[in-house]
């Protein structure tokens, strides 16, 4: 009974510790929408055209990836609760694959765009108006700084699917997956907010 105890409270320690780091992204990305919002009313008509010139159906499909990706990593959670550790495994490899299809198609956004010559301190960007500026430069910053935060999920759910696979992860020590689902569900929800803000605003 004692160590059935001990694990509750270890569970939610863990599960605190998570919540509380989620609330520091929160504060951090907090203020880059912040920041955003007062450039976009002070330069609204440029950051309209800024957004035309975005592919909305990568944007799109971009969309489409996290959102189901976010949905596997749940149902990933649910398969090991219910001590189907080989369903879990395949729901978490097949998560890490939308998150690397994810970063290959924001590669090919930012490709081309630089073939346009259109990143940081750029000739043909700083012939731009000053809100056009800022846009991409908000583009560049917070979209990088996400699809960086997808990489790191990616690389923390390989290694709970490795935890899984040998059986460090099963039905009664999942907390590990599950803060993990938490963060997954989060960088989730800060795309729902970005993509709007970038491919949206026409």
């Amino acid at each position: 009974m004692l160590k059935a105890e001990m694990g509750r409270i270890d569970h939610e320690g863990k599960k605190m510790g998570i919540w509380f780091f989620l609330f520091t992204e929160i504060l951090f990305f907090g203020g880059m929408f912040l920041l955003y919002a007062i450039f976009r009313y002070r330069y609204a008509d440029d950051f309209h055209r800024g957004a035309a010139g975005e592919d909305l159906f990568l944007g799109t499909v971009n969309t489409v990836i996290l959102l189901t990706s976010s949905y596997t990593m749940a149902l990933s959670l649910a398969a090991v609760r219910a001590g189907k550790r080989l369903l879990s495994s395949r729901l978490q490899a097949a998560t890490i694959l939308m998150g690397l299809a994810f970063l290959a198609i924001k590669y090919l956004e930012w490709s081309g765009k630089i073939a346009r010559g259109l990143y940081p301190d750029s000739p043909v960007l700083l012939k731009l108006a000053k809100g056009e500026i800022l846009f991409y430069g908000l583009y560049y910053v917070m979209t990088g700084i996400h699809g960086l935060h997808v990489f790191i999920g990616c690389v923390v759910i390989a290694f709970m699917l490795f935890s899984t696979r040998v059986g460090r992860i099963n039905k009664e020590n999942y907390s590990r997956l599950e803060n993990t689902a938490l963060y997954w569900h989060f960088v989730d929800v800060v795309w729902i907010y970005l993509y709007p803000l970038f491919y949206l605003l026409t």
